[in-house]
């Protein structure tokens, strides 16, 4: 057993998926590991590393098992490439001095990465460096060959991608290690945030016994839900082209309405659900013949609405509106930029993520091999298209009795503030998990909201913690998370602390103090609801 210190610090990495034409879409890991100490030495190899090379056989096959000598912050280790059946390539890391846990971080967007991208380097080796067996997958396909969702042309792939290739990685990674340290991990990990988020759902639904615990960050579990909101908002985005240069005066109308809600003014909106924000009410109006940059037209009061409004069809939501704060900007190289851009608008007049995302989902996994214009589809019949990928790609099912009854643990987190994968989903999915399994849901399942953070990491509010300590403390000792400290660093300083509070309570300041001292706040159930967009979970839903 090891003791861990309480100090995680996170670091965002970044990891780039390679995307049509050049693009790129983020997609972010913010976990580092915090120092532990053994208390006793690790686990040895009982087999040379070139040995696994002779695994090999038709589930899959070895292409290299090299040792790769010491070098800084990582001791030896064995390096394992090989490909599961049928285009499935994965990398297994097997350090020399075991701590008997795997772990295994999942990818981004329509995945496809780069195994040797320096990225998943980086996050393999702080895995490495605290005695981990560390294994990685592209899911099935290249992203360089086979960018966006191309790859779903080919059944098996998309297969692959929606819920395949993290079980068969986990299985060989831990076949693996039994032959190479004559004993399977003790306890296995998963870590992911975004597609890697919906990885880690879809493990505990579909394949409750790979993992003891999972980190599922900013999940995009509502896939085909999603997708349909971004038809909504970027088909009401058409006729709103100029709003890229308006979110300065969104951002403006938006905080200064809604920062003190919470009753401190402090740049955040610690929960949006309470922020009654009405773009036709709230925005100036442009004059006839006028469009400035603080002023909106008729279009774009539209274009707003059809972003923080949710998908209503037939008379029933299928999906929520985003709720306000993510039109906050940040200090970039290149200025300041608002959290929107570049993934609702683009200030560089090229077509927004989310437009390239939706446009390559109905391509090619909605009728694929068929050549579909997605700003002419229709929105009340996009359920229906919709309905045969969702069964594959969705991870929405409330019921995680196998997961519970095996004694797995799930840390879920979500940026109030993401531009990118609506908040709301983790919020009504978490409350669905509640409704199904009762009131022992918080005894193997949290979700932390993280005010102003953005897509898994950035933004304006404190987005840095340590995921793996906290879930390891929870599988491996029983020390249920109540409080986490998450800190805000600018060029390498901590601004700011604040605790993430188990949902659905949240961080009141305690009335005196720094409100940039976390030791100030305190974790507590929430102000009852008072306005409609606190409401908007309790709005019929079609299932």
């Amino acid at each position: 057993m090891q003791t861990w210190t309480v100090r995680g610090r996170l670091v965002a990495l970044v990891i780039l998926v390679s995307g049509l034409g050049g693009t790129t879409a983020q997609a972010q890991l913010p976990t580092r590991f915090d120092t532990w100490k053994a208390s006793s030495p690790g686990h040895a190899p009982a087999a040379a590393c070139r040995d696994l090379r002779a695994v090999s056989g038709f589930e899959f096959s070895i292409d290299a098992a090299v040792a790769v000598g010491d070098r800084p912050g990582v001791a030896e280790f064995c390096e394992i490439q090989g490909l599961i059946q049928p285009e499935v390539r994965f990398e297994l890391s097997l350090p020399r001095s075991w701590n008997g846990r795997l772990y295994m971080f999942g990818n981004g967007g329509y995945a496809g990465e780069n195994l040797r991208s320096q990225g998943r380097l980086n996050l393999r080796d702080a895995a490495l460096a605290k005695g981990f067996a560390v294994v990685q997958t592209n899911t099935g396909h290249s992203a360089a060959r086979e960018p966006l969702a191309s790859f779903a042309l080919h059944p098996q792939k998309l297969s692959d991608y929606a819920y395949r290739a993290v079980h068969v990685t986990a299985l060989a990674a831990k076949s693996l290690a039994q032959t190479y340290y004559g004993r399977r991990p003790d306890r296995s990990y998963f870590d992911g945030c975004s597609t890697g988020g919906r990885q880690g759902l879809i493990s505990a639904q579909r394949f409750p016994d790979d993992f003891d615990g999972i980190v599922v960050g900013a999940p995009v579990l509502d896939f085909s839900g999603t997708m349909i909101h971004y038809l909504q908002v970027n088909q009401a985005m058409r006729a709103a082209s100029g709003l890229a240069k308006k979110m300065n005066a969104v951002e403006s109308a938006i905080y200064g309405k809604c920062d003190g809600a919470d009753g401190v003014k402090d740049g955040l909106i610690d929960d949006p659900r309470a922020c009654r924000f009405d773009p036709a009410a709230d925005l100036a109006a442009c004059t006839a013949g006028s469009n400035g940059d603080s002023c909106f037209t008729a279009e774009e009061v539209k274009a707003l609405q059809a972003v923080y409004g949710d998908v209503a069809i037939g008379g029933v939501k299928r999906f929520p509106g985003f709720p306000p704060g993510a039109e906050a900007s940040v200090p970039t190289p290149k200025g300041p930029q608002s959290g929107w851009d570049p993934w609702i608008v683009a200030a560089s007049g090229q077509p927004p993520i989310s437009t390239r995302f939706l446009e390559t989902f109905f391509k090619y996994m909605v009728t694929p091999g068929t050549e579909i214009d997605w700003t002419t589809v229709d929105l009340a019949k996009s359920v229906e298209m919709t309905r045969s990928i969702s069964t594959l790609l969705d991870a929405t099912d409330p019921d995680l009795n196998r997961f519970k009854a095996r004694g797995g643990k799930i840390l879920m987190y979500y940026g109030w503030a993401d531009p990118a994968l609506n908040a709301m989903m983790g919020v009504e999915y978490y409350e669905r998990v509640r409704q199904t399994m009762g009131a022992g849901a918080t005894d193997f399942f949290r979700l932390f909201m993280m005010p102003g953070v953005f897509h898994c990491a950035g933004g304006v509010g404190p987005d840095r913690f340590d995921a793996i300590t906290t879930l390891a403390q929870w599988v491996e000792q029983g020390v249920a998370p109540d409080r986490i400290v998450a800190s805000k660093v600018v060029d390498g300083k901590t601004t700011r602390t604040r605790p993430l509070c188990p949902y659905p309570q949240v961080a009141k300041h305690s009335g005196s103090g720094s409100i940039d001292d976390a030791a100030n706040f305190v974790c507590t159930a929430p102000a009852p609801p008072g306005s409609s967009s606190a409401t908007r979970g309790q709005t019929r839903r079609e299932e």
